[in-house]
């Protein structure tokens, strides 16, 4: 169940920052709504690490489709010889 707090609640910003500690983010609304997620440094770098892998992944499955990239393997040989 996600943990969704008012914004005010950072005036005990302790009690907040160990609900993150636990691996799970906290969700804080202002005016009712959505408005900002806290998570702990090593969950964030994580997710960050996670979105360039799935772009270098992205990446390498557009240029196989593509072919353009592709060389023969004379060319190849060659390339590695220079």
């Amino acid at each position: 169940m996600p943990n969704i707090k008012p914004v005010s609640d950072l005036r005990n910003y302790n009690e907040v920052l160990v609900e993150c500690e636990n691996g799970n983010p906290v969700f804080l609304t202002k005016n009712g709504r959505g408005k900002y997620v806290i998570i702990d440094i090593k969950e964030y770098e994580k997710q960050q690490a996670t979105l360039k892998l799935i772009s270098k992944l992205a990446e390498a499955e557009n240029a196989v489709k593509s072919e353009a990239e592709w060389l023969e393997f004379s060319e190849l040989k060659e390339a590695l010889e220079d």
